[in-house]
């Protein structure tokens, strides 16, 4: 008798705090995520399901803001030691929403995702001006010591334009198709979706190292800016321009 009362108390007091952690609430998160990479304001909702009404996120480049971010967490993953998230983030016409699954310090998988946001972004990255959406879908990708270790997915670039000194110059819409087997090469075709500049070709990836050979032409005659423009990251080619780059990173 006095051992099943003690089981009743050791269950309540499990309950008790399992109750206790679910309702956590997610202002606690500020404690643990370190500000100096991720700042995160008003803060509602539990660690378990909860929202943020801005995150900005520190890349070397400078920062990124997210906007508004929905997570919700899945309890059973913690205990298998692979924490799953499913996330939602807006931000006017920036919005990420996808599932997230971390499986080591360094080893991050993203799956069913989709992002949009705008090209200008690209600014930051490289020394260009351009305009236009991007468009993400990921099956999937993972990733381990920071590169991609299996891949699937397409990258759309809608309504791209580069701002010359003279004004705008309408490029087209092109996509980016990514696959990739686990632990082998990443590889992708480039193909013109619309627009006077077409754009054909592949890139790879395979540890490290990248290689790039893109093919850029037209039908009609290209803007003496635009032509000055690839001449800097492209060689001309019978009429044409080949950009053809092998890098380490």
């Amino acid at each position: 008798m006095k051992k099943s009362r003690l089981l009743w108390i050791a269950a309540l007091i499990l309950l008790f705090f399992i109750s206790l952690l679910m309702s956590a609430p997610a202002r606690l998160l500020s404690h643990v995520v370190p500000p100096e990479q991720v700042l995160m304001r008003g803060l509602s909702g539990t660690v378990w399901q909860g929202g943020a009404s801005s995150v900005i996120v520190h890349l070397p480049q400078g920062y990124l803001q997210l906007g508004a971010v929905q997570w919700s967490l899945k309890p059973l993953s913690l205990l298998l030691l692979t924490p799953h998230l499913t996330v939602n983030s807006e931000w006017g016409e920036q919005r990420f929403n996808g599932e997230l699954a971390v499986r080591g310090r360094n080893d991050l998988q993203i799956s069913n995702a989709e992002a949009q946001l705008s090209a200008t972004l690209l600014g930051r990255f490289a020394p260009v001006s351009v305009v236009g959406m991007f468009n993400l879908q990921l099956d999937r990708l993972q990733l381990r010591e920071g590169l991609p270790y299996s891949t699937l997915g397409r990258l759309v670039w809608q309504d791209a334009g580069w701002e010359s000194p003279r004004g705008l110059v309408p490029l087209g819409s092109y996509a980016l198709d990514v696959e990739q087997a686990p632990a082998e090469a990443l590889r992708g075709e480039v193909i013109t979706l619309s627009g006077p500049l077409r754009a054909s070709g592949s890139l790879e990836l395979t540890d490290r190292r990248y290689d790039v050979d893109i093919l850029l032409d037209s039908d009609d005659a290209l803007d003496g800016q635009l032509q000055a423009m690839l001449s800097l990251i492209a060689v001309p080619e019978d009429g044409r321009y080949r950009i053809s780059l092998a890098r380490d990173l």
